[in-house]
């Protein structure tokens, strides 16, 4: 929202459940906008509204990797977007939504964002399916809007995040640990081949994330599905060294197990490849992983600034 506002984009419609977090509200300060419409209450304001939308971003989405009820997943992350699609398709409003990284699973059909290739992928939890399952159902349609993408989120990290509890990124909440205890905990290996911490992670700037989301909706060609990382796979003792740096303290990691309910989900390499936006024409150079970081830290987590 701050992102769009910066661009003079200020009659925004906000769609979200308002009521159901705790502190969710203070990234709503000091932003310009219209309204804001309950996601139950949404496709009624759509229906008499659609005329006026210019641009639909769907980013919103059930993504508890550990949850195991597949109804939530299909009614919060396939059927909302299903009924959100076809109703920019009928109005012919373009559409950004929020895809991710979980659909390659353990990477083992590498991370190609190939829309041929979506049949092959095998998420390991049902959040990554779900989103899988919305993207590939995207390219059955005979009918599309003037213009969409899916965009394959992979680690994001950044402000505005507070609100998340236990969803929120790894960087914030390695952040509290060290200023409680002066330590971070990273998760062993339970692979030979990968030491502990040295699982590796395309950790993506969230104001990176943020300007390709616009790029896209001032660009409004080559439509598809698209990965959005950096392209560059960093480990998890990097992220650590680059928060005890940008708080001038000496490194202090404590390797835990994976916790068992994970465990076999867990993905020990991401990395995306970016070419199929970059040939699309992206050309910006993304936030390093240190000076992500460092703002992160010295700019809103240590002055508990909100974006």
């Amino acid at each position: 929202m701050a992102r769009l506002n910066a661009d003079h984009f200020n009659d925004l419609i906000l769609v979200d459940d308002f009521g159901d977090v705790t502190g969710r509200e203070k990234n709503l300060f000091g932003k310009t906008y219209t309204a804001c419409i309950p996601r139950t209450d949404f496709f009624t304001w759509m229906d008499a509204n659609a005329h006026e939308v210019q641009f639909v971003f769907h980013i919103g989405a059930r993504t508890d990797t550990s949850e195991k009820d597949e109804t939530i997943f299909k009614l919060l992350n396939l059927d909302f977007s299903i009924e959100l699609f076809k109703r920019c398709t009928a109005e012919g409003i373009p559409m950004v939504w929020a895809s991710s990284a979980a659909t390659y699973g353990a990477g083992e059909n590498g991370y190609n964002d190939d829309e041929s290739k979506l049949d092959l992928l095998q998420p390991m939890n049902t959040y990554g399916r779900s989103k899988n399952d919305f993207d590939k159902w995207v390219l059955t349609q005979d009918y599309k809007p003037s213009f969409w993408a899916g965009l394959k989120f992979f680690n994001v990290y950044g402000p505005n995040e507070y609100h998340k509890n236990r969803m929120a990124s790894v960087m914030f909440h390695a952040y509290n640990q060290v200023k409680e205890n002066k330590q971070i905990k990273l998760f062993k290996s339970h692979k030979a081949e990968f030491a502990d911490g040295a699982q590796m992670r395309d950790f993506i700037y969230v104001k990176d994330l943020c300007d390709v989301c616009v790029y896209l909706m001032h660009h409004r060609k080559n439509s598809g599905i698209y990965n959005l990382g950096t392209g560059k796979a960093r480990t998890w003792n990097h992220l650590a060294k680059s928060i005890f740096d940008a708080l001038n303290l000496p490194e202090n990691i404590q390797y835990i197990p994976i916790p068992e309910d994970i465990r076999d989900s867990y993905q020990y390499f991401t990395e995306a490849n970016m070419n199929k936006l970059i040939s699309a024409g992206y050309n910006k150079e993304f936030t390093s992983l240190e000076d992500g970081v460092k703002e992160y830290v010295s700019e809103y987590l240590e002055k508990e600034k909100w974006y």
